[in-house]
């Protein structure tokens, strides 16, 4: 599994409760351009729209070396999920608070993209300065283990 993009701030952002991989539509030379690492997940997540998943907020930069430019870079990509999966996340998302956030795009073993998407719920500031505690304190106990030896 080759990575493509990460999305570090979904780990901060949400309590992730389980991952799947899926796969994602694309045109033309949006593969090229992913190979050359040109995209964007931040703020990107996943809508359940008449039975189908679309990927919203992902960006894909045009390819380098051509001169087409007619794909729009943000536009809402179909994500590729059998029906009986598209059915359990419908009943997961519209439970109180959960969303379906891309964690990672990367390249399978075959050279296929996948997506990594996630089922989250947001984190309240007071979870995210916690987290943040809790890992200044091991990165501190860490530190005073090294110079102990």
């Amino acid at each position: 599994m080759k990575s493509i993009i990460k999305n570090r701030k979904a780990r901060h952002e949400y309590h992730v409760l389980e991952t799947l991989e899926v796969g994602i539509s694309l045109r033309g030379t949006e593969v090229k351009s992913l190979r050359e690492g040109r995209a964007n997940l931040r703020d990107s997540y996943a809508v359940i729209r008449d039975g189908e998943v679309f990927l919203r907020g992902l960006h894909i930069s045009p390819y380098s070396h051509t001169s087409d430019g007619a794909l729009d870079p943000s536009r809402e990509r179909k994500l590729l999920m059998h029906k009986i999966e598209i059915k359990r996340l419908i009943g997961k998302v519209q439970e109180k608070g959960l969303t379906l956030v891309a964690m990672q795009l990367y390249f399978n073993k075959r050279g296929i993209v996948k997506v990594e998407l996630a089922l989250a719920k947001g984190k309240r500031d007071y979870d995210k300065r916690h987290d943040l505690a809790d890992r200044d304190a091991k990165r501190e106990m860490e530190r005073a283990m090294k110079y102990k030896r």
